[in-house]
């Protein structure tokens, strides 16, 4: 039997059709490649009109430097351009577009018109063509510039026009294009019409913070972070979020280099890298960055839509993000703000919650005016001050509170506090006594869990427990939450989140250190551990070694534990020890740095004062004192904020004493 299939040439056609595969994926593909021949025409506007989604229309007109008409047929001609002349110059492409494929792809599978006229010419040219089928050049009256209109996409490929999805999922892919080339081009004059409605309509400005007020509205650029770099002949610059503006979704992340949206993952790994602790798991940060490098820096030829690209020096770039964004934030208050502003369009609806608020408000007060709640006064006593763990832990840190008060001004400082409201109402609560239970021992960080106190009866307080002392008063909600009137406002502070944030912090500065403080044990600490748990804490003993736990296989199925931190106690280390195999084995991927960092989270986590229990005063100046040291006191080590903030005038909006 002879052979039934010989190769060949394809025609141009099926060559074009293929290209439109690779290029042509959907709409929103034709709008990023005519907006990038746009720029490339040096425009100053640009009109885009979409019917049904784009796939009935997609008209494009802008004001740039136009085609002559002898060169009308060339532009949707496969591989001719007047952007590169040699194999060198991809190597150094200072423009959007360079291969001459998305022309001649797009007229391929369409009922495709252009119009253009340079400055220099008294009239224009027009060129149709019919899936490929060319007419002849016309002259025709238009302005300056370049219009192209596209019918009926993949007319003649119905296979790719049934993948399509319904027009508003459509114009949802086109809309995200034409905002990754506004914020791209601020000084760009774009519209943007769907459907006969106009959706966008965005004057030129300097300013890439009106560009984004267009976009995402006020109260988020108010939460953005300016940030700038330059080294090496490489500039970063653009936006970045608050902690507290996070989304769900990687959405809202922008990396332009040089005027184009890229994708890259280093940078985007070194994006999350400076979130490391910001942010909760699962949430992700707002980013609008900006990258301007040689262009023999970078190759671009590496992706059929050069959405990746490949750089000379991956992780120069990797360094100068990370170290940026981590300067910057160290320079920043990320305390987080408690607001209930909403936007101009919700202001009806923020009017019915108001009223509903009012009301609730007035239901509640005269529900709590029935019968008045009677304080319980804490009973006086001369006898010495306690020795509670966590006011060990933190002694020295809560003597030099005072100066620091007076010596450092800082935005997130317990100043000196204004007085509270009927502050004669306030507990008066003395130094914590002996007779007074002492503060659980998992809070502390430096004392052995074995010591004994000789607790009595607790003294009994109510539910929100003011604290009045060493010209600090506060307020501790529910044996949870700690209350400051501070100069931003009302503070309010999840007691076990800061707590957390102090214990990680100074757990890392000792192991990285090597100073990690053990606790060696007369009698180990045995439990019994099945083959697979067994095996990965053997795997990690050094590491586990270097956070002072120091295991050894003890007999068949049994762990001991001869040695761990003082600041854990050994109470919890059947339970420590059991999270951390599962955690080695949910990280065999991760890199021992990450894995340490895991670790002495959750190990901080335990330690950490729970919610629900009670502290005392000088447990909490002390708490306070702790927060003032650290490094990042906003956000535990999971990214949950250690604290809110409801503004002054946050307070009078809600209570109507800012006016209509």
């Amino acid at each position: 039997m002879g052979r039934t299939h010989h190769i060949q040439v394809l025609s141009p056609a099926v060559v074009n059709k293929i290209a439109a595969g690779e290029v042509i994926e959907r709409p929103a593909s034709v709008i990023k490649e005519l907006l990038e021949n746009s720029l490339d025409a040096l425009s100053t506007r640009i009109d885009v009109d979409i019917e049904e989604g784009g796939t009935e229309l997609i008209r494009i007109a802008d004001d740039g430097e136009g085609i002559p008409a002898d060169e009308l047929p060339l532009a949707v001609t496969s591989h001719a351009t007047s952007k590169l002349r040699q194999a060198d110059d991809l190597f150094c492409v200072q423009t959007m577009g360079f291969r001459g494929e998305a022309l001649a792809s797009i007229s391929e599978v369409s009922h495709f018109k252009i119009r253009s006229r340079t400055a220099e010419d008294h009239v224009g040219s027009e060129l149709a063509v019919t899936c490929g089928e060319r007419s002849d050049i016309r002259p025709i009256g238009c302005a300056p510039g370049t219009q192209i209109e596209i019918r009926q996409l993949f007319c003649n490929t119905p296979v790719r026009r049934k993948f399509l999805k319904r027009a508003s999922t459509e114009f949802g892919y086109i809309s995200e294009q034409f905002t990754r080339i506004a914020l791209a081009c601020p000084r760009m004059q774009l519209s943007l019409t769907h459907n006969g409605k106009s959706v966008h309509r965005l004057p030129a400005t300097n300013e890439l913070t009106e560009r984004l007020t267009l976009f995402y509205g006020s109260q988020t650029v108010e939460q953005l972070i300016p940030i700038e770099a330059e080294h090496g002949g490489v500039r970063l610059w653009g936006y970045v979020g608050h902690p507290s503006l996070n989304k769900s979704t990687r959405k809202s992340q922008y990396l332009f280099l040089n005027g184009r949206y890229i994708q890259d993952r280093s940078l985007q790994h070194a994006l999350n890298e400076a979130y490391r602790g910001l942010l909760m798991t699962g949430r992700h940060p707002v980013a609008f960055l900006f990258l301007e490098m040689p262009s023999d820096q970078i190759d671009v030829n590496v992706h059929p839509t050069k959405s990746e690209v490949r750089f000379r020096d991956q992780q120069f770039l990797f360094r100068l993000l990370l170290s940026t964004l981590r300067t910057k934030f160290l320079q920043s208050d990320l305390q987080s703000e408690l607001s209930f502003r909403q936007s101009s369009k919700n202001e009806n609806e923020l009017q019915v919650r108001q009223q509903k608020v009012e009301q609730d408000l007035v239901s509640w007060a005269r529900s709590q005016m029935v019968q008045p709640a009677q304080p319980t006064i804490a009973p006086q006593s001369d006898t010495p001050p306690s020795t509670s763990p966590l006011i060990q832990s933190l002694e020295s840190d809560s003597q030099s509170y005072e100066s620091k008060k007076t010596s450092q001004n800082h935005s997130t400082a317990v100043a000196e506090f204004q007085k509270f409201p009927n502050e004669n109402e306030f507990f008066q609560i003395s130094s914590p006594h002996k007779s007074s239970p002492p503060i659980n021992h998992e809070l502390s960080d430096e004392t052995e869990v074995d010591s004994e106190t000789n607790a009595t009866q607790p003294v009994v307080m109510p539910a929100a427990q003011p604290i009045s002392s060493s010209g600090i008063q506060a307020l501790q909600v529910d044996d949870c939450y700690i209350v400051l009137n501070t100069p931003q406002g009302l503070t309010v502070i999840d007691q076990h989140a800061l707590h957390e944030r102090v214990l990680y912090e100074r757990f890392r500065k000792k192991v990285l250190d090597g100073k990690t403080e053990t606790q060696r044990l007369l009698m180990p600490v045995t439990l019994e551990m099945d083959a697979k748990k067994m095996a990965l804490l053997m795997e990690h003993q050094d590491l586990l070694l270097q956070m002072g736990f120091e295991i050894e296989e003890f007999g068949r199925g049994m762990l001991a534990v001869s040695s761990h931190p003082v600041f854990l106690g050994h109470n919890v280390i059947s339970e420590v020890m059991l999270e951390f195999a599962d955690k080695f084995d949910e990280s065999a991927s991760v890199s021992r740095r990450d894995l340490l960092d895991e670790t002495l989270h959750m190990m901080a986590c335990k330690a950490a004062i729970k919610a629900g229990q009670k502290l005392t005063a000088d447990e909490i100046i002390a708490l306070l004192a702790q927060r003032e040291s650290a490094d990042d006191a906003h956000h535990c080590p999971h990214g949950r904020p250690t604290a809110l903030v409801l503004s002054r005038e946050e307070l009078d909006r809600q209570f109507g004493r800012l006016g209509a």
